[in-house]
C-alpha cells in the first residue's frame, strides 16, 4: 500500500471585488490594498451594478463594480487574513459607522475562484478568525470556462466578468509558470 502524504496546494491569483459609489474612494482603498497586497496585476473597468438593492443606503448611488487582480500569487491559507485586512481597510474608509466600500477578496485557481465572508451559510467553509470561504466558481473544461453555482451572487453570472475570470486564469498560468 502507498502511503498518502498531503501536499501543499497550488499558488492562487489573489483579487478583490470592490462595489462603491463614490470613485475617490474606490482610489483610497486601492491605494491602501496596494500597500498590503502588492502592484495591481490587472483592473476591470468600472461597471454599474444593479444587482441588488441591499448596499445602497450603506454605499450611496449609483454603485459601481470593480475587480482587482494582484500580481504575486498567494498561498490559499491567506485567505481570512486578507478578509481581515479588506474589513480594515472598509472601516477606515467608512463615515458614521456606514462603509462607503464593501471588498471582497478571493483567489483564483485554474479549478476554481473563491471568496471569501464574514457570513456563515450552508454552502460556506469556516476558515478561522471569523471568516468563511465559498467556492463561487468553478472550471469547466466542456463550456471552456468558470461557470456558476445556485448559490454564486447574480453578478457572477454576466458573460462580461465570466470573460474577465478566463483572462485572469490565463494570467495566473503565465505567472505560475515564473
Amino acid at each position: 500500500m502507498r502511503r498518502r502524504v498531503p501536499a501543499p496546494p497550488e499558488k492562487a491569483l489573489f483579487l478583490v471585488g470592490a462595489l462603491f459609489s463614490k470613485e475617490d474612494i474606490y482610489l483610497k482603498a486601492l491605494r491602501q490594498l496596494e500597500d498590503c497586497f502588492g502592484e495591481m496585476l490587472m483592473e476591470s473597468p468600472a461597471r454599474q451594478w444593479d444587482f441588488s438593492e441591499h448596499y445602497k443606503e450603506e454605499l450611496g448611488e449609483p454603485i459601481f463594480r470593480r475587480f482587482i487582480f494582484f500580481r504575486e500569487l498567494i498561498e490559499q491559507d491567506r485567505l481570512a487574513a486578507a478578509k481581515i485586512k479588506a474589513c480594515e481597510i472598509e472601516n477606515s474608509l467608512s463615515v458614521n459607522g456606514k462603509r462607503t466600500i464593501n471588498l471582497d477578496p478571493g483567489y483564483l485557481t485554474a479549478a476554481k475562484l473563491v471568496l471569501a465572508s464574514t457570513k456563515d451559510y450552508s454552502h460556506r467553509i469556516y476558515l478561522t478568525d471569523g471568516i468563511f470561504a465559498e467556492v463561487t466558481l468553478s472550471y469547466s473544461k466542456d463550456k471552456v470556462r468558470y461557470v456558476p453555482f445556485p448559490h454564486t451572487y447574480r453578478d457572477y453570472y454576466d458573460d462580461r466578468y465570466l470573460l474577465l475570470f478566463s483572462i485572469a486564469r490565463a494570467l495566473f498560468f503565465y505567472l505560475s509558470r515564473g
